[in-house]
């Protein structure tokens, strides 16, 4: 009798379908241990909560249609019968999710008939949570002109971000899904947008053979990713789809096998890939529209991309457009490491909370580095000015790649918030210019991702995309253009100023990103990005909503043993300055060899123009 035929998981047959041995059973119950121990899953009440706020949800999207449908005179039949509903996508739906992890709010969109617009989700919505829930509504934020336009806020404490689409239906049922590609057809560059991560995400759990395993590996290499600083899309990092998809095609290959062998695949494969293959789960799809699917052969744009790990849902798009040389370097050298130590798990030398160290990116990562600080004189102005210049730091990522003198520019994937506090405008300048001399010691300084501000994110992630078409317009010839973002047109002039002790005291806003630097072997004598710096300035400078009153844009070097406290996290050694030793020699010393007091005044301290743009040429 012939053996029965084994099941194809994705583009190519499985690499082996031998289940689990015991060995591979105890790795699995430990990694899974360890997972809890991390905090990586949230109790039952916790998970039976979000299920309560999603059903409230449910209930205001149908109270919503129905007003509005009312609103617009349409017959009682059709208001009742109107519907909407709500979807699911992200961490939430993959089901990679909890208390410990990045991405813990719920992403939520909601579906309605095409009589209820955009503009009517924007004009009314926010009101009706208000109404329907008025004590468990928090931190509402409507942000109407973002690239994906999005309400953000807090229900009963769990963070949602909720974006819109209205099908071309004139109904929208509770049974609906959006798996079948008709109903994309009307959509704008924005409708496909916020339809696109439900049904990519719909898409990834029905390519994977067993959901719990392909979950619980997630688990894992997004909070290896998280510790290691390889999580942000905007600064060049895989986001979180991406390390699901790849999560999902390890699961394609190996379908029989569990979640720890998952992970010990992930690395074992994905270090030895061959870049610039793109990762699929499934093969691309023509479909109904007009609109752009993946493909370098067309594209010249696309052959840009350098670890393209493309959606399965149409239109198929690479998730990793954003990564560069540098990152995609760090990318590896972190897979490599990852692969070395499961390894060493498996073999009984290490255990899985090894896998999860944070990094050292601040403690022992490089000697050099860039700090880039926006500045802002209130703090709504700052927020939002802070996220343009968070979308910019990849162009200057590859501005100092093409520059010949670097081998390495890897950017820290969270920005650092502080408050300063001044009494003199030489104070100001100061601050404007860098100096953390007046920093306020009562305030605490925060990271982007714990402020989590929608209206920073919608500028930061608007910038990022209209960067990319401006790229993609170059490389394919033709004219493109993005809709940035307008969360900016409505800041304020104004300063944030009181009396303190009798004194004038101004409060100024910053938020600090840091690119470490590693030197190209044969360029260590001497650093010239003088060109970069004011080609990264004059990019943020640019923005219709720029105020040079309001904001400012500095970019500094730093040494490893001159960086601030508060990027430490308080059990880490941080660098300290040794001494040069003293050798007699005739040879002139090298930029990479030299110390900041062996350097002449003129390089010790930076010479700031007044740009704002450090000038300096090596780094001291």
């Amino acid at each position: 009798m012939a053996a029965a035929p084994i099941k194809k998981w994705g583009v190519t047959s499985p690499v082996s379908t031998v289940p689990p041995t015991e060995a591979e059973i105890a790795a699995n119950l430990a990694m899974i241990d360890e997972l809890y121990r991390q905090n990586n899953f949230e109790s039952p009440e916790a998970t039976e909560k979000r299920r309560t706020v999603l059903h409230s949800l449910q209930k205001i999207t149908t109270e919503f249609v129905q007003r509005v449908s009312r609103l617009k005179k349409k017959p009682e039949s059709i208001v009742t019968s109107s519907g909407g509903k709500i979807f699911t996508y992200g961490s939430y739906r993959l089901g990679a999710f909890g208390p410990g992890t990045t991405g813990s709010d719920i992403d939520t969109l909601v579906v309605v008939p095409s009589h209820v617009s955009r503009e009517d989700f924007f004009d009314h919505f926010p009101n009706l949570l208000l109404e329907m829930a008025p004590n468990a509504i928090e931190d509402l934020t409507p942000v109407r002109d973002a690239f994906v336009p999005i309400i953000k806020f807090k229900f009963s404490g769990i963070s949602i971000d909720l974006i819109f689409a209205s099908l071309n239906l004139s109904s929208v049922p509770l049974d609906l899904d959006l798996k079948n590609s008709d109903l994309l057809k009307g959509q704008d560059e924005t409708g496909l947008r916020c339809l696109n991560g439900t049904r990519v995400t719909d898409e990834i759990l029905t390519l994977v053979p067993q959901v719990g395993v392909f979950r619980n590996a997630l688990r894992a290499i997004k909070l290896w990713a998280q510790r290691r600083a390889i999580y942000a899309n905007v600064y060049g990092f895989p986001g979180g789809v991406a390390w699901a998809m790849l999560v999902a095609r390890i699961c394609q290959l190996y379908p029989r096998a569990n979640s720890a062998v998952i992970v010990n695949k992930f690395f074992k494969i994905l270090t030895t890939w061959s870049w610039p293959n793109p990762i699929l789960l499934k093969a691309i799809e023509d479909g109904p529209l007009h609109a752009r699917v993946w493909n370098p052969q067309i594209y010249p744009g696309d052959r840009y991309h350098l670890m393209p790990i493309i959606t399965p849902a149409y239109p198929s798009m690479c998730s990793t457009h954003t990564i560069t040389k540098s990152t995609m370097e760090i990318i590896l050298r972190e897979m490599a490491r990852g692969g070395e130590i499961v390894n060493n798990i498996f073999a009984g030398k290490l255990q899985w909370k090894d896998l999860f160290q944070r990094h050292s990116f601040f403690t022992s990562g490089y000697k050099y580095y860039l700090s880039i600080t926006s500045a802002g004189k209130t703090k709504d102005a700052q927020l939002i000015w802070s996220g343009l210049v968070e979308s910019k730091v990849r162009q200057l990522v590859l501005g100092l790649e093409n520059s010949g003198s670097i081998q390495i520019a890897h950017p820290y994937v969270k920005g650092f918030s502080r408050v300063h506090r001044c009494h003199e405008d030489a104070e100001i300048d100061q601050v404007l210019s860098g100096s953390l001399a007046f920093i306020a010691r009562d305030v605490q300084t925060e990271t982007a991702e714990v402020a989590n501000d929608a209206r920073h994110n919608a500028v930061a992630h608007a910038g990022a995309e209209n960067d990319l078409a401006m790229l993609e317009a170059g490389a394919d010839g033709k004219e493109k253009s993005q809709n940035s973002s307008d969360v900016g047109h409505n800041i304020t002039a104004g300063d944030d100023k009181k009396e303190s002790n009798g004194l004038e005291e101004h409060t100024v806003y910053t938020t600090t990103y840091y690119i470490g630097i590693e030197l190209a072997p044969d360029n260590a004598k001497s650093l010239d990005i003088s060109y970069e710096t004011r080609d990264f300035k004059s990019r943020c400078t640019q923005w219709d909503s720029y105020n040079e009153d309001l904001m400012s844009v500095t970019v500094s070097h730093i040494r490893n043993y001159d960086l601030p406290d508060d990027v430490f996290e308080p059990d880490e050694g941080r660098p300290t300055r040794t001494k040069a030793k003293k050798v007699k020699s005739s040879k002139k010393r090298t930029f990479a060899e030299a110390e900041p007091h062996d350097l002449p005044d003129t390089m010790k301290r930076h010479q700031v123009e007044a740009n704002g743009v450090s000038s300096s040429n090596a780094l001291a």
